[in-house]
């Protein structure tokens, strides 16, 4: 993959379009891209991979940032283009974020959404291939080989994220190498055996649930028929080797002892059977005695009692006869009495309506009434029409009433306008002086906005420019404290060295063993082994100073380099500020904030003036129309008055005549609707008497006629007869009862078997039923055990059966959770087996990682000028951690091998950027072989002196030999001198712009 040309328009902070030239920068091999901090070095970076991939590295996609410049247009749009070749493919990739646009017509934004555009370069010029975010992606990635993770890891090299790795704990360096060689296929096998060990885990624990289930119904079905504590209960894990043999044991001495409990139930059943039989016999005899005996002595009492109520049934015979007889004459009286009492009804009637009557008509017939009632309805029809007078008078004195209210309101609201009217001048002249006011405070605010910001802008860059040099000051006393000290520490260091290097003797003289050859002169005798002089400084202390010295100096650059960039944000600071004091910039900005808040406030009432003297105007010219016509108006209700008063005086010369005295019509009505009804209910009254006489003289005649032939010699003795039916029912009642009484005793008495009961010894029942019961008891008791016994049997051989599949069908489930178990805790790194405790996407990435230490190793020895080598290391972790991406650092000086988190600040870039540079070999042949033409190596330079610089140049420049070209982003000053093509990136007010440069090289 080779990069040829980046174009960038309002794309972070680049404002108008600019254009780098990748095939200019790329002729000389290594080319520097440099600018002041924040000017956009790496926002040249995050273009490339957004030109990719449609989105930016991952620690700068940050939720919510834009990708848009601050400073741009608001009707540029964002847009990247990048032209590459990959895969022998000349490509043209641009992109546009969805961003926000001003409306075409309107005022506002809308929202345009994200576009995507590839093209190809063939022989008649660009081709368009696509224009789908999600195919671009697809084909850039097959044709790269690499994802968005894996190109910003491999092609923008960072440093700082290798230099963490070389630090960063296995677990860590784990997850990298995970995403860079993507072993998720590993980590979803390790995944898929762990959950089927735990599926054939969680079956094998189900199956040993249940058949312990079934073992725990089978002691339930048991009862006491087994010896529970005999029962071993294993426990819930799975495997367990005891379940089923301890299962089938108890069943089957369970099942033995119920059998047996079986035979002797059901032996002791038949021998209560045969008792209970016999006391069931004995007891309905006695029954059946007592029976008889208990019938005659009944017989023999109500024979007795029946023969005392013979006068009484005679008595009631002659009641019943009489009763009969009376029944004739009791339709009679009935009518008789119905008849009197609807003619004392009508006469009482009669009486109260005469009273309500006028004297003149207290004595009149029922011819007379009707007359009178006749003429009092013809009266009253003759109202209707009055009536209808009467209302039209109301509604004449409402109508009128009404025009004396608009009289009224309409006299008020003209005496309102008139004073309005005469003040309208003064208040249009206020209104209009209102609104220009404002207007000039509107005009005062918007010159004060444009102002105000800027001196903002200047404060914080003058309080920024104050504490950086504070900062500046405190990390320069702080770096001279430093230097002396690592100073010192290099001194002791080399003292301690040389001392050490004096008396080296005594140590090798230590490791001599008698009979064995020196080292030094090969020599098996040793007749004067050197001794320690006083004050020996061995390994350990020498080391120890060695140490104490690399971290002074990692103290003493990390605070140089929080100088450098105190400076040179300072500088950047003050350039913003300019020459003007803090207090002089705070007193400007108050007195400008303030002159603007109040301009604000007053520019705040200018809509409502305006508002205010519109609905003015508006009022005016309401009210001068309004008063035009208020006199017309006034006219028509005068003349409207005047014919309401003539119409109303003639309908009440009309209505005198007809109300006689009443209030009103309906008054007038009311009292003859009165009269009517107390005439015609007289009349009803007077007719209702006379028929009811009619009628009672007919029910006395009716009544005598029926009495003489019912055989009554008075109408009284007759009435005295008759009875209610419920009485005669009553009487039938009892006389039939004695009938069949004395039918029932004729029939006992003719009983042979009660008379011969009689005669013998008096029966006991209860006591022959006390006895039945007590059988019927036992018979119960043993019948329920036998059936428990039978059913108990039954259910424990259905149990063991069921118990006896279960623990069939566990043995597979075992066999399979064992099996699983072992691959998955061989894969996990928990198993026995695995001695280093190595999980199988840990050993996948170890042998990964073996291959980017190799290729590391390469360019760290001509780096470090032959002195390191990166190994991999796969020794097991201590404690509970996993092994087996452990990564050491080899000193070829000393010897010796540690880890790479004991290396200073310049070895650890030296080892973070040979990392960098393997790992990029690797994952390019991880891909297939792509070849990656350009790289960028973003920071860290900062750290080397003059001669590690050169040896990394070196390195970095016999890249090309493979045809790359690299791209190093950095700010150190040292690096425009040696690096001859140069992209800068100047930052400006309104926004970076490009410029390439070439420097002139010096020896």
């Amino acid at each position: 993959m080779r990069l040829h040309r980046l174009a960038v328009t309002a794309f972070g902070p680049f404002a108008e379009p600019q254009e780098i030239d990748f095939d200019a920068l790329s002729g000389a091999g290594i080319f520097l891209l440099h600018g002041p901090t924040g000017a956009g070095k790496t926002s040249v970076l995050d273009a490339v991979c957004y030109a990719l991939y449609g989105s930016v590295p991952g620690p700068r996609q940050a939720p919510g940032t834009s990708l848009r410049s601050d400073h741009a247009a608001a009707h540029t749009p964002t847009e990247v283009t990048l032209e590459l070749t990959a895969g022998g493919r000349r490509l043209e990739i641009t992109r546009r974020p969805e961003q926000e646009r001003p409306k075409k017509r309107g005022t506002g934004t809308t929202k345009d959404k994200a576009q995507s555009r590839l093209r190809e370069q063939t022989g008649t010029g660009w081709e368009p291939l696509s224009r789908s975010h999600q195919e671009i992606g697809e084909e850039i990635e097959q044709l790269l080989g690499m994802s968005r993770e894996q190109f910003c890891q491999v092609v923008l090299l960072p440093q700082g994220e290798f230099a963490r790795f070389l630090r960063a704990d296995e677990a860590a360096r784990g997850r990298l190498l995970g995403r860079l060689f993507d072993t998720r296929r590993f980590a979803a096998v390790e995944a898929l055996l762990g959950e089927r060990r735990r599926a054939a885990e969680a079956k094998v624990r189900a199956g040993d649930e249940n058949v312990l289930h079934t073992a725990q119904r089978l002691a339930q079905a048991a009862g006491d028929s087994a010896d529970l504590r005999a029962w071993p209960m294993p426990g819930h894990q799975p495997g367990d080797p005891g379940l089923a043999e301890a299962v089938r044991a108890w069943a089957a001495v369970a099942r033995c002892a119920a059998r047996e409990r079986l035979d002797v139930a059901e032996y002791a059943l038949a021998a209560v059977e045969s008792r209970h039989a016999a006391a069931r016999r004995a007891a309905e005899d006695a029954r059946e005695l007592d029976r008889l005996q208990r019938r005659h002595a009944e017989t023999l009492r109500r024979a007795a009692l029946l023969a005392e109520a013979e006068p009484e049934r005679d008595r009631v015979r002659g009641l019943l006869d009489r009763a009969r007889r009376g029944a004739l004459v009791a339709p009679a009286l009935e009518l008789r009495g119905a008849a009197s009492a609807a003619h004392l009804a009508a006469a009482h009637a009669e009486t109260s309506a005469r009273a309500q009557l006028p004297p003149t008509l207290k004595e009149a017939g029922a011819e007379q009434l009707a007359d009178v009632e006749q003429r009092l309805r013809e009266a009253l029809g003759a109202l209707g029409a009055a009536q209808r007078s009467e209302q039209r008078s109301a509604e004449i004195g409402r109508e009128r009433a009404d025009l004396e209210r608009e009289s009224r309101a309409a006299e008020e609201q003209h005496q309102e306008s008139a004073e309005w009217l005469e003040r309208w001048e003064a208040t249009r002249t206020a209104l209009q002086e209102r609104v220009d006011a404002a207007q000039q405070a509107a005009t005062l605010a918007e010159q004060l906005a444009g102002r105000l910001e800027p001196a903002r802008m200047q404060l914080n860059a003058a309080r920024r420019r104050d504490e950086l040099d504070a900062d500046a000051a405190r990390a320069a006393g702080e770096l001279l404290t430093l230097r002396e000290e690592s100073a010192a520490a290099r001194e002791r260091w080399l003292e301690l060295k040389e001392a050490r290097l004096r008396g080296i003797a005594a140590e090798l003289a230590e490791a001599l063993v008698a009979g064995e050859a020196c080292t030094v002169c090969g020599s098996a005798e040793h007749p004067a082994p050197a001794r320690p002089a006083p004050g020996h400084v061995d390994r350990a202390a020498e080391d120890a100073a060695h140490a104490h010295f690399e971290r002074a100096e990692q103290a003493r650059a990390a605070v140089e380099r929080r100088l450098a960039a105190a400076r040179e944000a300072r500088a950047e600071a003050a350039a913003a500020a300019g020459e003007a004091a803090t207090a002089e910039l705070l007193d400007l900005t108050a007195d400008l904030s303030d002159r603007h808040a109040a301009a604000h406030a007053a520019a705040a009432g200018l809509h409502a003036a305006r508002e205010q003297l519109a609905r003015a105007e508006r009022e005016h010219a309401a009210r001068s129309a309004d008063r035009q016509g208020a006199e017309t108006r006034a006219a028509a209700r005068a003349s409207r008055r005047e014919a309401l008063d003539r119409e109303q005086a003639g309908l009440e010369t009309e209505l005198a005549l007809v109300r006689d005295g009443a209030p009103t019509v309906a008054a007038r009505a009311r009292t003859l609707e009165d009269r009517v009804r107390m005439v015609s209910g007289a009349a009803t009254s007077l007719r209702r008497a006379e028929t009811t006489a009619a009628r009672l003289k007919e029910a006395d005649d009716q009544l005598a006629d029926a009495a003489f032939k019912a055989g009554f010699d008075t109408i009284e003795a007759a009435a005295d007869a008759v009875l209610p039916e419920y009485e005669r029912t009553a009487l039938q009642h009892r006389l039939d009862a004695w009938q069949t009484e004395e039918a029932l005793l004729a029939d006992r008495r003719g009983e042979t078997g009660a008379a011969e009961a009689a005669a013998l010894p008096p029966a006991a029942p209860d006591a022959a039923d006390a006895y039945a019961a007590t059988a019927a008891a036992k018979l119960r008791t043993a019948g329920s055990a036998a059936d428990a016994a039978r059913v108990r049997c039954t259910e424990l051989d259905r149990l063991s059966r069921q118990a006896e599949q279960e623990l069939r069908a566990l043995g597979p489930l075992r066999e399979a959770y064992d099996r699983v178990a072992r691959l998955a805790g061989l894969t996990a790194g928990t198993s026995a087996d695995n001695e280093r405790k190595m999980r199988l996407e840990a050993y996948v990435l170890a042998a990964r990682l073996e291959q980017v230490a190799a290729a590391a190793t390469v360019r760290l020895l001509r780096m470090s000028g032959g002195r390191y080598t990166l190994v991999h290391s796969d020794a097991r972790a201590s404690g509970r951690g996993r092994s087996g991406l452990g990564l050491h650092v080899v000193d070829a000086w000393t010897g010796s091998e540690r880890d790479t988190a004991t290396l200073s600040g310049g070895e650890t870039f030296f080892a973070s950027l040979a990392l960098a540079l393997g790992l990029a070999d690797v994952v390019t042949d991880e891909a297939g072989g792509m070849r990656l033409d350009t790289l960028f190596i973003d920071e860290g330079f900062g750290s080397l002196d003059d001669q590690a610089l050169d040896e990394v140049l070196d390195v970095l420049d016999s890249l090309r030999e493979r045809d790359r070209s690299v791209g190093i982003v950095s700010h150190v000053a040292d690096l425009r001198t040696r690096v001859q093509a140069q992209l800068e990136i100047v930052k400006q007010r309104g926004g970076s712009v490009v410029r390439h440069r070439t420097a002139a090289l010096t020896d």
